[in-house]
């Protein structure tokens, strides 16, 4: 029996069945952390700003935002150099658009949620520093109208995230349990 030429190039190029496993790492590391720090920013919320401990939760909440930003900015890059798997063919086109769009409104919030907090902080003049190694960059100065403007724009931001989240996995149920089509299984098996 003979081979193709052509027939290693052709089963090169046919697109992943799964995400790599950097992108799937990735993908766990940031919810983890995204669930972590929405925990941490409604505790911190929760009591006075003179109360023990607040300034310790702030502290981890700073960093672990820092942290999500740095490994959405890695996450983005690889996404753009790692071609992911294709959605099933069976799924409707107002499926495959509303899931590429969510993911895509979901890698910006990634970065606009710890953007606008770090913002925020910087505008309240106060330097963020990241898990204690070193300070992060002072962009702005202390602006109070900025300063209230970034607080809310983080809060706003923070609940339309937990919204799509709450979709996202809502939509990933769904196809396990229901629909039972193995979109799910592209992220977690490798």
């Amino acid at each position: 029996m003979s081979v193709p030429v052509n027939a290693s190039y052709a089963v090169s190029t046919l697109p992943p069945m799964t995400y790599t496993k950097v992108a799937v790492t990735m993908h766990w590391l940031i919810a983890l952390l995204i669930f972590l720090n929405v925990g941490l920013g409604f505790f911190m919320e929760t009591f006075p700003k003179s109360a023990p401990g607040h300034d310790a939760v702030l502290f981890y909440h700073a960093s672990v935002g820092s942290l999500i930003f740095m490994l959405a900015v890695f996450r983005l890059f690889w996404r753009a150099t790692h071609k992911p798997p294709a959605l099933p063919a069976h799924l409707p086109s107002w499926q495959q658009t509303i899931a590429h769009t969510l993911h895509w409104v979901l890698y910006s919030l990634m970065l606009a949620v710890p953007l606008s907090g770090y913002l925020h902080r910087m505008a309240g003049g106060h330097p963020v520093s990241f898990f204690g190694i070193g300070f992060l960059p002072v962009l702005v100065g202390k602006d109070e109208p900025l300063r209230l403007l970034t607080d809310t724009l983080h809060v706003c931001l923070v609940w339309v995230l937990c919204i799509l989240v709450v979709g996202h996995i809502g939509a990933a149920l769904k196809h396990r349990l229901i629909d039972r089509d193995g979109v799910i299984q592209r992220m977690l098996r490798v």
